[in-house]
């Protein structure tokens, strides 16, 4: 595994920033991201799409608690299949930068999918040793590489990649700044795919859902009109853009039966039904000049 070096300046730039790191840096032993993925080293930070084996429910206790996360940590996983759709025709040559790359689980699964260079970029050190340990037992180091850093100012050089993906972490950044950085490090053609939830401000200005995810995770969900203004605003041209909030909902009422649920899913669940919150995949290409 490249080692690529810390940044010299903080990282953490403004008082959000300090806040959304502090509260990461205090997740080191979190059950409802740990315990997932100890069978295949897959650790993920997002959430799931599909249905689910209903059956589980019917389990009696511990089958049913094991059962349930089983199944919870398929759907996380089939969910990266979003990002991986974006990136088909990926060639092996490609070098990409996953944004907020938590434990790895995205950066490792675009590693091993196309074969190309992944860097994952996060700003908490704990994932980040997490995520090179794995890599270590797993074998998975040869080409992936997790950097100490901040999404939005990477310091990596401009033009460098193929492909830049961010999987529901860009609620923790300002839009204009980080759609600017990814713009930057893009090779003209370059493509980005993002996966993430947003506030539907067609249906709704202000949420209380909203409002609650966002104290839960000190994140701050972005409009959806916001997202394409960003794109518009640093060249990057969307080639699709898919919902896929009907295929989220699943997760969450799985994730309401788990004995590790943690009182988000009730926001979730009401955000999605009442429309107020979407989940979107996002696919679009850095423009030529």
């Amino acid at each position: 595994m490249t080692t690529i070096q810390a940044a010299t300046r903080p990282v953490a730039r403004t008082e959000y920033e300090r806040r959304s790191q502090a509260d990461w840096d205090s997740k080191t032993d979190d059950p409802i991201n740990l315990l997932l993925g100890q069978e295949d080293g897959l650790y993920h930070h997002h959430f799931g799409i599909g249905d689910y084996d209903a059956s589980v429910l019917d389990l009696a206790e511990p089958e049913r608690e094991a059962a349930i996360l089983a199944e919870m940590h398929r759907m996380e996983t089939a969910e990266v299949e979003l990002i991986l759709r974006g990136l088909r025709g990926l060639p092996s040559s490609a070098r990409v930068m996953d944004g907020g790359s938590g434990r790895g689980g995205t950066s490792f699964m675009v590693n091993r999918r196309f074969g190309c260079s992944v860097v994952g970029m996060n700003f908490c050190r704990h994932h980040i040793a997490f995520a090179e340990r794995i890599a270590r037992e797993r074998g998975w180091s040869k080409d992936v590489a997790f950097r100490f850093g901040n999404m939005v100012e990477t310091g990596l050089e401009a033009g460098s990649f193929d492909a830049v993906v961010t999987n529901e972490t860009t609620m923790y950044i300002d839009l204009d700044e980080g759609f600017r950085e990814f713009s930057r490090l893009l090779r003209p053609g370059g493509r980005y795919v993002g996966v993430t939830w947003c506030a539907n401000d067609a249906v709704a200005t202000d949420s209380e859902a909203v409002r609650q995810i966002d104290e839960h995770y000190v994140c701050h969900i972005h409009r959806r009109s916001a997202y394409f203004a960003a794109l518009a605003a640093n060249g990057l041209s969307p080639i699709s853009v898919t919902d896929h909030t009907s295929a989220a909902v699943p997760y969450w009422e799985l994730r309401e039966a788990s004995q590790l649920r943690t009182g988000v899913e009730e926001p979730f669940l009401n955000g999605y039904a009442s429309g107020e919150l979407n989940y979107l995949v996002i696919v679009a290409e850095k423009l030529c000049h």
